[in-house]
């Protein structure tokens, strides 16, 4: 899986612009808003559907645009994610769309072509963030790898609103609770999915050593079973939402050394959060080539001016064992002999 060109068009700060990568290491080095982030995001919208940054996709497209556009050529295919503000010309318009080789296609069936990991400095806050943030990053990885999370994850999150929607209406007298039946095995069934995929991406990560760093990964789920919403289910009226199932799922970062165990989140340094999510990084790269038989594209954004020089070295060791496309603000750092043979983007402001 090489990525070898990428087309923006009205996609953030990017008006029309066409980049090309090489299939080894692409090096994009510019100042401090010059655009580097922006195609990293296009890259990450074409393997999973979403922005990593923004909090609307309508953030993507650029200012006093209706449409922002992103396709890119992945070895003999041609991917295409389209994003709108919901009207085009006037008219109503879906919010995205997506297409392979020209053809249009649902989400579920268009992830999948293209692969990536990424490392960007908003990765560090994986550990002291909330948990919705890491449900967010466990739901990136799993989509690119396995077709079934994808379409339990859609089929999960559109019974979860319509639940919800159910609850309040019950609460204000206007649904009955046997109504609830469908939503329920709905959501138990698709639930179940998502939380045994997640448990065996967890036990992966924990199992795979694929570094010396020491930590590990505690699964804090929450099942959902007839039982469990029957448990609750004056509460769930009275709050007007599902109050168990995935959507509630955390996971905690420990580092365990001989008989102790500490919650780094809690606990760990500043630098030993860090590493714990280098740790996770790497586990993630060796996850996905285990499931499709591929090293996916490696993304790393401006992520060595987060880390002290013994553990750049991890990093760099990364460079080479698969397509990588790093940024950095610091033209410094053509000098490392890592990158001595990179392509380079050089960006202005």
């Amino acid at each position: 899986m090489i990525l070898t060109s990428i087309n923006l068009h009205n996609f953030r700060s990017y008006p029309k612009q066409t980049f090309q990568f090489s299939p080894a290491t692409t090096l994009i080095v510019g100042p401090n808003t010059s655009g580097k982030t922006n195609i990293l995001e296009a890259i990450v919208f074409l393997a999973t559907g979403k922005s990593f940054r923004a909090d609307s996709d309508r953030e993507m497209i650029a200012w006093n645009e209706e449409l922002g556009r992103v396709s890119a050529v992945v070895g003999d295919t041609k991917l295409e994610a389209l994003v709108t503000a919901g009207v085009l010309g006037g008219q109503p318009a879906p919010p995205k769309k997506y297409l392979v080789n020209g053809v249009s296609r649902r989400l579920v069936d268009f992830l999948g072509n293209l692969r990536v990991v990424l490392f960007w400095p908003e990765h560090l806050a994986l550990v002291t963030n909330s948990p919705s943030l890491r449900r967010r990053y466990l739901d990136s990885v799993l989509v690119q790898v396995d077709r079934e999370y994808r379409r339990n994850l859609l089929s999960y999150e559109r019974g979860l609103r319509q639940r919800n929607s159910l609850l309040e209406r019950i609460r204000e007298g206007f649904a009955q609770r046997n109504q609830l039946l469908f939503w329920d095995q709905l959501l138990i069934k698709a639930g179940g999915y998502i939380t045994d995929k997640r448990a065996a991406f967890i036990d992966f990560v924990n199992t795979s050593h694929v570094s010396p760093l020491t930590y590990h990964l505690e699964y804090d789920k929450s099942v959902i079973s007839e039982s469990r919403l029957d448990q609750y289910k004056e509460e769930e009226v009275a709050a007007k939402a599902t109050l168990v199932g995935p959507h509630r799922d955390d996971f905690l970062f420990q580092k365990r050394q001989k008989s102790e165990v500490r919650d780094v989140a809690k606990y760990g340094s500043r630098g030993e959060q860090r590493l714990a999510v280098l740790w996770l990084k790497l586990a993630e790269l060796s996850y996905m080539q285990n499931e499709v038989g591929e090293r996916p594209i490696l993304l790393l954004d401006d992520i060595l001016s987060e880390l002290d020089a013994s553990h750049r070295t991890l990093v760099f060791d990364l460079i080479g064992k698969q397509q990588t496309i790093m940024t950095s603000a610091e033209s410094g750092i053509l000098e490392k002999k890592k990158l001595a043979d990179a392509m380079v983007i050089r960006l202005a402001l």
